[in-house]
């Protein structure tokens, strides 16, 4: 079911968060987690979308697409061989997906399967599977939205009247607070929560137009019925 149209959504984001220009990968990323959200979440908060998309964008250096952590977890404990699956469990993903553990965990809330045979659709025992755009736009989802990462929920951000993206940081990483030396004095939290608006306003407008399109077509329909003969239920003799 298409809860978004697609043209809008791009021509809105087009210019705001990307400044007008949009590559073919980032459509086609973009366009990935939209076709995982409607198929899987399509009834949830659009502003959970709108945090993912966020989410991803600062993750991915708005590239939009599943990536390997930059220096493949070079220095860290998760970036050593396992000796049983001979995978490297660094970050891969939308969002980083790190350790062995979390890459099973993976696995078993996806239903992806738990075997080494080939080929596998395990993250665990096929590490290059979490850059499947399908398979990360679900680890991101579902792992936002019930904290697989650091505790924290999508949930706990936003709520009701609760829109915290600044806070909502928290899901992912700690790092809210920090000022990056490219960022113009401008925060993490609030680097990601620019990109949050940005998406937001441009997911309300595609669903407006998915729902604007339904409203006239309907609206055919009831017209046709009426010149076809049939009863006008809104007018009783």
């Amino acid at each position: 079911m298409r809860i978004f149209d697609r043209g809008v959504f791009f021509e809105h984001v087009r210019n705001d968060p990307f400044g007008g220009e949009l590559e073919q990968s980032q459509v086609d990323g973009m366009e990935a987690i939209m076709d995982i959200w409607e198929a899987v979440v399509p009834n949830a908060d659009r502003r959970w979308l709108g945090y993912c998309y966020a989410t991803a964008a600062h993750e991915t250096g708005m590239e939009m697409q599943p990536i390997e952590e930059y220096n493949a977890g070079e220095g860290m404990a998760y970036g050593d061989k396992d000796p049983e699956t001979g995978q490297t469990y660094f970050g891969r993903g939308y969002v980083q997906l790190t350790w062995r553990d979390n890459y099973a965990k993976a696995d078993a809330e996806l239903h992806l399967g738990s075997k080494p045979d080939a080929p596998t659709t395990s993250c665990e025992w096929l590490a290059e599977n979490a850059l499947k755009p399908n398979i990360a736009a679900a680890v991101m989802f579902i792992g936002m939205a019930e904290g697989w990462f650091r505790g924290d929920k999508l949930i706990d951000f936003f709520d009701g009247e609760k829109d915290d993206p600044y806070g909502a940081r928290e899901i992912i990483n700690g790092d809210k607070h920090i000022v990056p030396s490219w960022s113009n004095g401008v925060s993490i939290g609030n680097i990601i929560k620019g990109y949050y608006m940005s998406f937001t306003a441009a997911l309300n407008h595609a669903a407006a137009a998915v729902e604007e399109t339904n409203y006239e077509r309907d609206l055919r329909r009831i017209k046709g019925e009426r010149e076809r003969g049939f009863r006008d239920p809104l007018h009783h003799e």
